[in-house]
Formats: C-alpha cells, sequence, structure tokens
C-alpha cells in the first residue's frame, strides 16, 4: 500500500505559506504537468493529480486545519480521500475557475485549452456539480444511515429531449467556428484557441428553440436522491457521487453531486477521533471504596463500569469498544468516562463523626510511622 505524500512537499510550499502562495505553486505544477504537454508520461500525470489533491486540501482553511493537526486521516474524503479526482478531467471541473475557464469538460475550458489547445470541439460543456451539506446526529454516525434529501436541479427538458430545439426542427452547424465550438486567435507568436463566441462551444446553433426550456435543453426540477451513508463518518466527509449535478450541454455528461457530511454536538458524549468522551458523578464513598456504576452508551445501552478504590476527580476510566466504529470497518473507538466526584456540602453529625473517626486513624497510622524512626532520623526531621 503507498503511502501519501506531504501536501506541503507536494506543491514545494512551507506549512506557514498563504493561500496566494499555495495558489502559485499549484498553478506553475500544474501547468508543467499538464497531460497535454507531457503525453504518455505517467509519472508527470501522477503529478498533476497529487498536485490537484494537496490544493483542494491546502486551499480551504478548515481541512487545511484538520490536516494539520492530524494529517492524511483527517482529511479523508474530503479532498484526495473519498471524495477525490477520477481522472484530469475531474480535476479541470473542479478547478477550471481558478484558471478564468468554465471546467475541463467544455469546449475551450479556459485557461488550459488556450495553452496547450486542448478542448472537445463540437460538444458542449460537462454539467456543473453541485454541493450540498447534510448535518448528521452523533447517533447516526454510530450506526450508519440511510438518508433522502431533495434536490433542486436541472434536468433534460421532456419536450425536445435535451437538444434545446423546437420539436420537428434540428440544430445547423455553427457559421463562425464551422462546427469546432473553437476558434483561433493569433497574439504575437502565439495562436490562442478560445470558445466560440457565437455557439458557446456547442459547434452547432438553434434557430428554433423549445418553448418548454426556451433553448437551453434542461428545466428545473426537485427530484429525491437517496443516500447510504456508512458508519463512522468523520465530521466535514465530502461524499462524490457520479452523474447526479447538473446536465451536461450537448450531450455532454451531467455533473456530480457533491454532498459534504457535517455531524451535530452531542449533549453527553465528546467525539475524539473514534472515542467517545463522556463525564459521570460519583459519591465520595465510592471514590474512596470503589464501586460498579452503570453508564450509558452512544447506541443507547448501558454498560457496567468498575471504580477502583483511590479514583480520584477528573480521573479518565476507559471503556473499550464502546466508543464510534472506525471509518474501516475493523473495530470501534473506545468510551472514556472522566471521574466527577461530589462532596456533599451537609452532612449529619453522626457523618462528621465518622469522617473524624477516619481522620484520626488515618492520623494515626502515620503517628506509628513516626514512632519507627531512628533518633538520628527525628533530628534530621527537626533542621531538615
Amino acid at each position: 500500500m503507498s503511502t501519501k505524500r506531504d501536501y506541503y512537499e507536494v506543491l514545494s510550499v512551507e506549512r506557514s505559506a498563504n493561500g496566494d502562495s499555495i495558489k502559485r505553486a499549484y498553478r506553475k505544477m500544474a501547468i508543467e504537468n499538464h497531460p497535454d504537454k507531457n503525453p504518455g508520461d505517467a509519472a508527470a500525470e501522477q503529478r498533476f493529480k497529487e498536485a490537484a489533491e494537496a490544493y483542494a486540501v491546502l486551499s480551504d482553511e478548515q481541512k487545511r486545519q484538520r490536516y494539520d493537526q492530524y494529517g492524511h486521516a483527517g482529511v479523508d474524503g474530503a479532498g484526495g480521500g473519498g471524495a477525490g479526482f477520477a481522472s484530469a478531467e475531474d480535476i479541470f471541473s473542479a478547478f477550471g475557475d481558478m484558471f478564468g475557464g468554465g471546467g475541463g469538460g467544455g469546449a475551450g475550458g479556459g485557461f488550459f485549452d488556450q495553452i496547450f489547445g486542448g478542448g472537445r470541439r463540437g460538444r458542449g460543456r460537462r454539467g456543473s456539480s453541485l454541493k450540498v451539506e447534510l448535518a448528521l446526529t452523533l447517533e447516526e454516525v454510530a450506526t450508519g444511515v440511510k438518508k433522502t434529501i431533495e434536490l433542486k436541479r436541472a434536468e433534460a427538458c421532456g419536450k425536445c429531449g435535451g437538444s434545446g430545439a423546437k420539436a420537428g426542427t434540428k440544430k445547423k452547424t455553427c457559421g463562425t467556428c464551422e462546427g469546432h465550438g473553437q476558434v483561433i486567435r493569433s497574439q504575437g507568436f502565439f495562436q490562442l484557441r478560445q470558445t466560440c463566441p457565437t455557439c458557446e462551444g456547442q459547434g452547432e446553433t438553434i434557430e428554433s428553440p423549445c418553448g418548454t426550456c426556451k433553448g437551453r435543453g434542461a428545466v428545473p426540477k426537485t427530484s429525491p436522491v437517496n443516500l447510504t451513508i456508512p458508519a463512522g463518518i468523520q465530521d466535514g466527509h465530502a461524499e462524490r457521487i457520479p452523474g447526479q449535478g447538473e446536465p451536461g450541454e450537448g450531450g455532454a455528461p451531467p455533473g456530480d453531486l457533491i454532498v459534504v457530511l457535517s455531524v451535530k454536538e452531542h449533549d453527553v458524549f465528546t467525539r475524539y477521533g473514534d472515542d467517545l468522551l463522556m463525564q459521570t458523578r460519583i459519591s465520595f464513598r465510592q471514590a474512596v471504596t470503589g464501586d460498579e456504576v452503570h453508564i450509558p452508551t452512544i447506541t443507547g445501552e448501558s454498560v457496567a463500569m468498575k471504580i477502583p478504590p483511590g479514583t480520584q476527580p477528573g480521573e479518565k476510566l476507559r471503556v473499550r469498544n464502546h466508543g464510534l466504529p472506525r471509518p474501516d470497518g475493523y473495530g470501534r473507538g473506545n468510551l472514556v468516562v472522566q471521574m466527577q466526584v461530589t462532596v456533599p456540602k451537609k452532612i449529619t453529625s453522626e457523618q462528621s463523626e465518622l469522617l473524624a473517626k477516619f481522620d484520626e486513624l488515618e492520623t494515626g497510622k502515620k503517628s506509628k510511622k513516626d514512632q519507627k524512626k531512628t533518633i538520628f532520623e527525628k533530628v534530621k526531621d527537626i533542621f531538615s
């Protein structure tokens, strides 16, 4: 199993680098290792993907904080993990706006297409990805849960079949770009490819638009999306669902749906990775003599826990395997119980006498120890 490189090392920046420095470093690496500039170079393509993964985390303040604190484990699924990039085209879609483009899927997709002459001529743009946030309870994280969200998005027009053209009519080849979706503009020694301004990269124009979708090929619609969320999911995890975003233009594939999960605070338990921390109160007597108590768990059941004699206020006891399931499916974290010793504010005269007797016995033990000291030890105690 390969080990991921440190994200700061990937972009060759210091850990104290600001957002602008990180952006410049990513842009430089993306240009140097772009697949169009390095055809057939698997190592360059790998560096290109690594740079995009690193930038996805370090350019986001919250993800960067988690990465700085926990390393790759803190951002699994949030950047390069579960919500990673399936291909170079997916990277362009996620970061196209950084370079002034509209995503890597479309013809003339901005910065990269202008420099390297890429783009898919005569085809529409890949659909935009949608991002939604979903809050979970800690109980749902403990067991896993199925959720249904109502998603409002554009879907292919049923009247025109997504073509945008009125029924009985067809699209025509664009006269400006002659169906290529791009035009070439000379600038000094360079020739730059740009999206055709007439057909907007489609390569075709619509003379008689559909009356339902007004030529857009899509109409707004609210539809349910079913999600299965595994147990042990981390706060901030981003789940990518392919093909559930906005529809593509001109037959291009749809975008993805990105669901960002957050975990609500709990009244009893505090989460630390896979472990759960809670506090419980015990009496002075229980702390001194020990006892067995039953404490609640996140799954709703109670579990027996032994309190050893001499337990101190604030001491933490561990109940193994009663925390949260680990995301990899192997085992569970622990339940950590912090002891809060209750000291009575009022006591009876009988209780007071018993405590005095207890104190007397403790003092007596110390006196007997002192009696066993030699004369030299006693003199030493006087002058020490």
